[in-house]
């Protein structure tokens, strides 16, 4: 009963709204994570390629705002915390375009394909060169370690070492191993999320 009783109550506690930007190399699986949680299934995705950077954060439908940019942009609801997740494209020529979408965000979803070991200093170089902007000098940070069903797939330690997550003395930050197809290990990166915003809101 007192289960029932709790979910029950949840639904008319206040909603905390947050803003998270998840970027990463092309191909690490960020579409496919935004729309796992969104819809709880696999969708076809496309390369995303992001224009309009100027109007982020300015629109108040998300719908006309992903019609009008081509960036993705869902709204996850999860633990009465709103999740305004914007999905920027990870190829190397629009990657410049990032620093347009940092202000205003309260959190950091950084993916990486744990079976690309021929990339994964390049994803260090762009991870490291994120975290150095002053728009996320509070942003709390979430990595990705995706594609762990891949046989291949490096152990989410090696991840993290090679992203040199260990020298982020002044960042708050976490590692979950995760397969965006099978969705294993999403939500408890949202829990992760979810805990840490709400006690360190921006």
């Amino acid at each position: 009963m007192g289960a029932i009783i709790s979910r029950f109550a949840r639904r008319f506690l206040p909603r905390t709204e947050v803003r998270i930007l998840m970027v990463g190399l092309d191909a690490s699986g960020k579409t496919t994570i935004l729309y796992k949680l969104k819809l709880g299934e696999i969708v076809l995705t496309v390369p995303t390629i992001g224009i309009c950077p100027h109007k982020l954060f300015t629109f108040h439908d998300t719908k006309l705002a992903s019609g009008l940019s081509r960036f993705n942009v869902e709204t996850v609801v999860y633990k009465n915390i709103s999740f305004t997740v914007w999905d920027v494209g990870g190829q190397q020529k629009i990657r410049h375009l990032w620093r347009h979408y940092f202000q205003s965000a309260h959190g950091l979803i950084f993916v990486v394909d744990s079976n690309d070991r021929r990339r994964i200093l390049e994803a260090r170089n762009e991870l490291h060169c994120i975290l150095s902007h002053i728009e996320l000098k509070d942003a709390i940070l979430l990595v990705f370690a995706n594609k762990q069903d891949v046989p291949d797939a490096m152990p989410v330690s090696e991840v993290a070492d090679k992203l040199g997550l260990p020298t982020l003395k002044q960042r708050h930050w976490y590692i979950q191993s995760s397969s965006a197809t099978s969705g294993r290990g999403l939500y408890e990166g949202l829990d992760w999320l979810s805990n840490n915003i709400s006690n360190n809101p921006a």
